[in-house]
């Protein structure tokens, strides 16, 4: 999706490829059993080759989170290798060779070190044997041949799992672009980031001012993006900066472009997630803090037994404030009101409106709860939870 765009007109590249100095390419390795693409590679051929990256909390951290933590932190990022088909997670040491030996073999054939390329995986826990370390590798350097200035739409399709559409979003201003694609649709929970995602730009950026931005766009966005309430072992953001506009952006401008690339990617998750049949913004408004805003808001999209009720059409208030109730933030649960998609069916905690006024078979749908104890807000998009989300997850085993 293009956000505010001002490029040239018959600008077509799309994803991580708009952005001046980027090549990409997503090639089918073997990998997935329906033969369509899973290796991708996005590489910076532009005159700066800086990088941030955010990852996942979880302690049980795959082999690639393990290896691009170290990569990442002197702010040197020349490429980045993605594969789907298998985590590479809890594979011991023989999988953290794979990792190792897939930058290696990405370093050499574009003519850079090891230790400035990136590498992530996505798929089943416990996925990595000889095979796979093979087909990794070949489909990388398969997919370094392909690399291309419009391949951006391919390495998109590439990183796909249990996605049913890629995701896209780009966005430019004054002679400068942002570009992004993610991959995810089942265990969409935050901890620093969620999912696969990379972002590209061809302003100019230093290291730090790159992960000052990311961090920022990345808290406010993938961090509340809560469809299951599990947390992946593979979860990483990353941002590469080519320079090769030549142009400095003015930050407080870079940063709410970033940001609204990674809310437009955000928002394309929770549409694209398991089974789901809405899509549900919980809004938290006038909070005594952001924290407590968020906290609530969380409290709710975790509660399955409100996603139940989101799912059966069911305006079930009374599963709002109990979700609430177990939280520490500031609230009188006796003084809380809540709407469901624009309709006031809670006031004061006690009922208001009828039950009957509530449409909710929209897929999207808006859950507004006023604390009524500040100024803060916060928003977290989660979904239902349905019969389609159990037996998708339970069919997609090892």
């Amino acid at each position: 999706m293009n956000i505010d765009d001002d490029r040239p007109h018959g600008f077509s590249a799309t994803g991580v490829t708009a952005p001046q100095g980027f090549e990409a390419a997503g090639v089918a390795a073997g990998l997935k059993s329906t033969g369509k693409p899973d290796v991708a590679v996005v590489a910076n051929r532009g005159p700066l080759k800086v990088g941030a990256a955010v990852f996942t909390s979880n302690r049980a951290k795959a082999n690639p989170i393990l290896w691009s933590e170290q990569v990442v932190r002197d702010g040197v990022v020349e490429a980045i290798v993605l594969n789907s088909g298998g985590a590479n997670c809890f594979t011991g040491s023989f999988g953290f060779q794979t990792t190792h030996q897939t930058a290696e073999k990405a370093a050499a054939l574009l003519g850079v070190g090891a230790g400035d390329i990136l590498v992530c995986s996505t798929g089943l826990i416990g996925t990595g044997d000889e095979v796979f370390r093979q087909k990794v590798l070949d489909g990388t350097e398969r997919a370094i041949a392909s690399l291309a200035a419009d391949g951006g739409d391919a390495a998109s399709e590439a990183i796909m799992t249990t996605d049913s559409r890629p995701k896209r979003a780009v966005t430019a201003s004054h002679g400068w672009t942002i570009g992004g694609m993610a991959k995810g649709a089942g265990m969409l929970a935050p901890g620093l980031a969620t999912m696969l995602v990379v972002l590209t730009t061809d302003a100019v950026l230093t290291a730090e001012e790159a992960d000052a931005h990311l961090r920022a766009a990345t808290r406010t966005t993938f961090d509340r993006l809560d469809s299951d309430g599990c947390m992946s072992t593979n979860d990483q953001v990353t941002l590469m900066v080519s320079g090769a506009s030549g142009v400095t952006p003015d930050p407080e401008e870079f940063r709410r472009r970033l940001t609204a690339v990674c809310d437009d990617l955000a928002g394309q998750l929770q549409a694209d997630a398991e089974g789901a049949s809405h899509d549900i913004s919980i809004q938290v408004e006038n909070a005594a803090s952001e924290d407590d805003a968020v906290t609530v808001g969380r409290s709710v999209a975790r509660n399955n037994l409100f996603k139940a009720a989101i799912f059966g059409n069911d305006p079930n208030w009374g599963r709002v404030l109990a979700a609430i109730g177990t939280t520490d933030a500031v609230f009188d649960p006796y003084d809380v009101d809540v709407w469901m998609n624009g309709v006031r069916v809670c006031t004061q905690g006690g009922p208001d409106r009828p039950r009957e006024e509530v449409d909710l078979t929209p897929r999207a749908t808006v859950v507004r709860i006023d604390l009524k104890s500040g100024d803060a807000h916060a928003l977290i998009r989660t979904n239902d939870l349905t019969h389609d989300y159990v037996h998708e997850n339970s069919a997609y085993s090892s």
